[in-house]
């Protein structure tokens, strides 16, 4: 079968290919950045395409071609910069059903989320709900599948703030300790998708996929820790009120520019409704429940790249302000005093105008980068920026004035942890 799979990119989208690949199905998929997608997955046949605007049929027409069935995995959490829940989850839903309709296409395999309701507390679950009702009222055969909090070798959403809580060292943060949750592993989940595009799982079906107990948010980030192998926590602290409205604002803010931290308001109160669902139909159709969470632990191995993701998770947005500030400071305060920043210079050979134009362009572009360090999609380009002009400024002052590398106070010497800084950084915004 030639199958279509949306949001093919992302954490569920791009294990739904692979497991559609190892089942000998045709993939194709859409991306804004095809030729990064093509790395991931070269097997998939990649086109580019945005859903944010992507809202007519005939902008799906070239998609169908020879299109036995869609996977729609496409999600985003919360509005932002790069994210429009209203064209994601409806609009662009809606259209594609259209397209199929008029194509013939004989399924659909909505991968929704549990606690997806027209009243629900945020807009994720809202318009998750909006399309989900598009999908069940359209006349193809569609199953739709309602995964609870998926575990997965990568990290994204509340999978990555489970693993970034439990790396922080000797204390224990945490939010909605009290939350009951179910989960479900990510190859179980695939597992149903390609069971639904096969045609194995009956048509017009509703399936909660979620393990059988459920689990405080507390008892999950626990055990997360010592699957880690961290050692227990010394001592506990549980945010509320204006604490946790701090931090979600300031998350929320990032959201902005294209940072999709797991501390965003829509992540915290999705875990905050409880992530429950009904295993009782899944149990019938498959016979079996899906894993424990211990199970699924159990089964994950845990090697040192879990423990780099949890404890870089905490630093790289201190990475990022570190330089943010370091660039910004450093241009505010050459201009705020030139002659004194000009003292160094003065044996250069170059006039005083020369030397003020030369401090002052070198001021802005540093202010610049560390203004645009902080917008997500700019930021690892921003990161070689950075890396080039440090390097440009030692060769500069190398030739101009070598005596600086003799400077008591290591005004040249100072320069190279932080071009090692922009190079850590910008290692880890590495996107896949």
């Amino acid at each position: 079968m030639r199958i279509l799979v949306l949001g093919g990119y992302g954490l569920i989208g791009s294990e739904i290919c692979r497991a559609l690949l190892r089942a000998e199905h045709e993939v194709v998929s859409l991306s804004r950045t095809p030729r990064e997608a093509a790395r991931l997955l070269p097997q998939v046949e990649w086109h580019t395409g945005d859903m944010r605007r992507m809202l007519e049929s005939s902008e799906w027409v070239h998609l169908l071609d020879d299109v036995d069935a869609v996977v729609n995995a496409a999600s985003a959490l919360q509005d932002g910069l790069m994210a429009d829940l209203e064209a994601v989850h409806h609009l662009s839903v809606k259209a594609c059903l259209d397209a199929c309709e008029e194509r013939g296409i004989l399924r659909f395999v909505q991968i929704s989320s549990t606690g997806a309701e027209p009243n629900a507390p945020t807009a994720f679950m809202r318009t998750k709900a909006i399309g989900d009702d598009i999908v069940m009222d359209s006349s193809i055969e569609w199953v739709v599948l309602r995964p609870g909090l998926v575990l997965a070798p990568s990290a994204y959403s509340g999978t990555a703030l489970l693993r970034l809580l439990a790396g922080f060292p000797y204390i224990q943060p945490l939010m909605m300790a009290d939350r009951r949750i179910q989960t479900i592993h990510i190859d179980e989940l695939t597992e149903a998708a390609l069971m639904a595009v096969e045609g194995r799982i009956p048509a017009q079906a509703d399936i909660d996929l979620v393990e059988a107990e459920s689990h405080s948010f507390e008892e999950l980030v626990a055990s997360m820790r010592n699957w880690l192998g961290f050692s227990p926590a010394v001592k506990s602290f549980r945010f509320s009120g204006w604490t946790a409205d701090l931090i979600t604002s300031v998350a929320n803010g990032l959201g902005r520019l294209g940072w999709r931290s797991p501390m965003r308001t829509t992540a915290l109160q999705v875990l905050e409704g409880h992530v429950n669902g009904d295993p009782t139909l899944w149990h019938s159709i498959s016979g079996r429940y899906c894993r424990s969470y211990e199970e699924t632990l159990a089964m994950m191995p845990s090697t040192t790249q879990e423990r780099w993701f949890s404890k870089l998770a905490l630093l790289l947005p201190v990475l990022v302000a570190t330089l943010s500030l370091f660039w910004i400071l450093t241009g505010v305060l050459t201009l705020f005093d030139m002659q004194l920043a000009a003292k160094n210079l003065t044996g250069s050979g170059a006039t005083v105008l020369q030397v003020q134009f030369l401090l002052a362009s070198a001021a802005f572009i540093d202010i610049a980068l560390g203004i645009a360090i902080l917008i997500r999609r700019m930021a690892y380009q921003v990161c070689l920026a950075m890396v080039v002009m440090t390097v440009i400024y030692l060769l500069s002052a190398s030739v101009l004035v070598p005596a600086l590398w003799m400077d008591p106070a290591g005004a040249l010497l100072k320069a190279i942890p932080a071009l090692m800084v922009a190079l850590v950084t910008r290692a880890l915004l590495g996107s896949r």
